[in-house]
């Protein structure tokens, strides 16, 4: 499509334009894409989950070198995030978010053929390098191309595609690993998903950039063409994204010194809120392979079937985020997520001496409220941060959350070796902590992002 420098609307007049757009195919096909590439990275958290029990026995590994597996994988989440958010701001969300499908699953694909620990380690945290870029550019651009009325809900269902990921990769982990030997079944699964991953990333490029990034960055006349094919629901506006990389927004201050300085409370709401949710979220996840498996004395192909059953919870708590979001609004959908999930992990170390089933279950129902949160939790901080500013603001929340990913499965391999209770209540400490970071913020004035256009959320927010 070429540009329109014939378009009479201001730069104001097109972002509003934007923003009250009727729901079309363009909104339709951007959800399924980027929800596709969500999936995939889904399928890859939940993948090593699914398989630390082959790779403990191929690797003779104990629970602390496993704890190494995740830490790894989350350092590689935290320096994609902030990286990879600082360089979404700079050069525009379309290059990040094709290029952190690529990166992560050429390191997936390569990982199926790691000759030792060391170099699976090295590849879990490339390709967590690959996943944290997707957490920044991804979150950005949804909320930048979708109708103000909808964000909330349209923002919730690409997140919801992790879940479906979770379950796939569940699924597919219980299958190779039924079939094939566990030394032969983990290579395999790793090599299918690298292979998928890349496979989206093809599809992704049809995806424009996002109008008001290129308004930021000065270049108007491709924002009104990427503007006029969104209003006439075409799915492919690629020629309006060729530009040479010196194009940018340009900034006088370092783009996070700048989100310090201006907007302190929106960033610590989004770090806040992402550590609560990781530390807790990952914390759980480690739970079942790290406290349960040994404990329970479960051989590692069952491992997939406590994920699977998770997944449909996760599935449930999803759709349940994103009808909520723009119906009760970011406040109370995300306040009331943190602290179910909070009560609902004290429930869970109730029924732990139950046996397995009882922890299924309970792992079930917690998923579900987990996953509600932090699905509510992105779209909300993610619509506070200005444009020129909003990879970099959600890059920064996640990585600084991705410090409690790290820890947290230190922290349960620790605990949970003296008592499983103890360390789901450690994890119920995460959660409430969250929620009384939103509830902070919406008493002490901070704005309910619910039906306001992100130009009008900017306005609104002026004291960070």
């Amino acid at each position: 499509m070429n540009a329109a420098p014939s378009d009479p609307r201001s730069d104001r007049d097109l972002l509003e334009t934007l923003s009250e757009l009727r729901w079309n195919r363009f909104h339709t096909v951007v959800v399924l894409l980027f929800g596709l590439g969500w999936a995939l990275d889904a399928f890859e958290v939940t993948l090593i989950g699914n398989v630390l029990g082959a790779l403990r026995q191929h690797f003779g590994l104990g629970a602390y070198a496993m704890s190494f597996i995740l830490a790894a994988w989350f350092a590689g989440l935290m320096l994609g995030a902030s990286g990879f958010g600082l360089l979404s701001d700079r050069f525009g969300r379309r290059r990040v978010f094709l290029a952190s499908l690529v990166l992560y699953g050429v390191a997936t694909l390569a990982t199926a053929f790691a000759p030792d620990f060391a170099s699976l380690i090295a590849l879990r945290l490339i390709a967590g390098i690959g996943v944290g870029a997707e957490y920044s550019a991804i979150n950005a651009a949804i909320a930048e191309l979708m109708p103000r009325k909808s964000r909330g809900r349209a923002s919730a269902l690409v997140l919801n595609f992790w879940p479906v990921g979770s379950f796939v990769a569940a699924m597919l982990a219980w299958l190779v690993l039924s079939a094939l030997p566990p030394d032969i079944g983990w290579r395999v699964v790793f090599g299918l998903g690298g292979m998928i991953a890349l496979s989206a990333a093809w599809f992704r490029r049809y995806l424009p950039e996002s109008p008001r990034w290129l308004i930021a960055a000065g270049r108007g006349d491709e924002a009104r063409a990427v503007i006029a094919g969104i209003e006439a629901g075409l799915t492919d506006i690629r020629p309006a994204m060729v530009a040479p990389l010196h194009h940018r927004v340009r900034r006088e201050a370092g783009q996070f010194a700048t989100l310090v300085r201006d907007y302190p409370g929106r960033l610590a709401l989004g770090a806040l809120l992402d550590f609560a949710e990781a530390s807790g979220y990952y914390g759980l996840f480690a739970f079942l392979p790290i406290v349960v498996l040994p404990a329970l004395d479960l051989p590692a192909d069952r491992l997939p079937v406590f994920y699977l059953v998770g997944s449909v919870g996760a599935l449930i708590g999803g759709f349940a985020a994103a009808f909520l979001l723009d119906r009760l609004g970011r406040s109370v959908t995300v306040a009331g997520f943190y602290l179910a999930t909070a009560a609902g992990l004290v429930g869970f170390a109730a029924i732990t001496g139950m046996g397995a089933g009882a922890i299924m279950v309970g792992f079930a129902l917690v998923n579900l409220l987990a996953t509600g949160s932090w699905i509510a939790a992105y779209p909300t901080f993610s619509e506070l941060f200005p444009t020129p500013l909003r990879s970099t603001g959600i890059g920064a929340s996640v990585a600084i959350g991705r410090i409690g990913a790290a820890m947290s499965p230190f922290l349960v391999g620790y605990v949970g070796a003296r008592s499983m209770q103890a360390a789901l209540i450690m994890l119920a400490g995460f959660w409430t902590l969250g929620a009384i970071a939103i509830l902070i913020w919406r008493w002490g004035g901070g704005v309910e992002a619910r039906g306001l256009g992100l130009e009008l959320i900017d306005g609104v927010v002026q004291n960070g």
